[in-house]
């Protein structure tokens, strides 16, 4: 892992590369663990659509400043819901996914996406 650390307005602060920072989330357990590939090199669909979902769906929660609840409100859904998607536990339906996707920025990417 490479860090970097800046100051900022009087904070340090530390800079990690995108991997690092979701390697993180995942051993804090804030982020689910995509599923390991098998021998043959194929992964679990479904398991990896859950992560997939989830993990995005964290990255644009945190990176938009929202809680859960937060988002749960602006979606329309119980919080348990969002908990529980961010968990990697199920897949939400198509409908949930567009509302979640309406209500939070889409996230900027270094390749000028």
């Amino acid at each position: 892992m490479t860090a970097r650390i800046v100051n900022i307005e009087g904070k340090e602060l530390v800079i990690l590369s995108r991997a690092d920072f979701d390697a993180l989330m995942e051993k804090a357990g804030v982020m689910p663990p995509l599923p390991r590939a098998a021998k043959d090199g194929s992964v679990p669909a479904i398991e990896f659509a859950r992560a997939d979902i989830a993990r995005e769906v964290v990255r644009r929660r945190i990176a938009a400043g929202m809680t859960q609840q937060e988002l749960a409100r602006r979606v329309g859904v119980r919080p348990e819901t969002i908990s529980r998607l961010e968990a990697g536990k199920h897949l939400p339906r198509t409908e949930t996914i567009e509302r979640i996707d309406r209500a939070l920025p889409a996230l900027k990417t270094s390749k000028g996406n």
